[in-house]
């Protein structure tokens, strides 16, 4: 965390300049038994690949609209501070017929056939596995990522005021997402080295801030269940336990 942080390309850059080998997201899918851990630093190399495929391959520029048609998941993650990268707007859950690209998950392709631009598929498989079938008429995120750049060097850097995010119809600017987010962790009682376990959505303003923006504006750190997937008690109590959880947001 560091108090000069205005973006939220700010934010990575921080949290890579102190521990990057420090635990950043940890993601749980409990129909499958899948748990999955991200660092700062193999976050940022998965925002790094994927900001050079929005803007070499896809051919994102900033400004464009990105529907974003994807759960709370390690991969949404990679992708919002992706568009952070190239100053690309993404919008959480939005109408892929008024959007510029579209990314959408395995349950809502047929949806996302809306949109006249370029179309991105991820298949939410365990490991960022591909689709055993290319969906038609979509790029393949697991085959188009990996062979990408592990660094990204912006064209220009994002700017407090640039436009940054719309969730639940309502826009925030670069600097407002940092600020909400503050505000958000302060709320929660979240600083430094904490661990939050999220079961919230992340289609809804709460549940993307609390459950990313917040941690990752503090210094924090969270632990994501696939929301909607019932957990007994004893499982969410032993791994509070394992995972070392201090907040608990649902």
């Amino acid at each position: 965390m560091n108090t000069t942080d205005r973006t939220p390309a700010d934010l990575l850059r921080s949290a890579l300049a102190g521990d990057a080998g420090r635990p950043l997201v940890t993601w749980y899918d409990d129909t499958t038994g899948g748990r999955v851990e991200l660092s700062v630093a193999t976050l940022a190399n998965w925002v790094a690949k994927t900001a050079n495929l929005l803007r070499d391959d896809l051919g994102a520029e900033p400004g464009d609209r990105l529907a974003l048609l994807l759960p709370a998941h390690w991969q949404t993650a990679a992708w919002l501070l992706a568009c952070a990268s190239t100053r690309v707007i993404p919008v959480i859950g939005g109408d892929p017929g008024d959007a510029d690209l579209v990314v959408a998950g395995p349950d809502r392709l047929e949806e996302a056939r809306a949109c006249r631009g370029e179309r991105v598929a991820l298949s939410l498989r365990p490991l960022g596995a591909r689709f055993p079938e290319p969906p038609e008429g979509f790029l393949d995120y697991a085959v188009a990522v990996p062979g990408q750049g592990d660094v990204f060097v912006p064209d220009e850097d994002q700017q407090p005021g640039d436009a940054a995010l719309v969730v639940d119809g309502i826009g925030w600017t670069a600097g407002q997402v940092v600020e909400d987010a503050r505000v958000e962790a302060a709320e929660m009682g979240v600083g430094p080295g904490d661990r939050l376990l999220s079961r919230l959505e992340w289609n809804h303003r709460r549940g993307l801030f609390a459950g990313f923006w917040a941690p990752l504006a503090v210094g924090a750190s969270v632990v994501l269940c696939r929301p909607g997937v019932p957990i007994g008690d004893e499982v969410l109590e032993r791994r509070r336990e394992t995972e070392r959880v201090t907040r608990v947001v649902e």
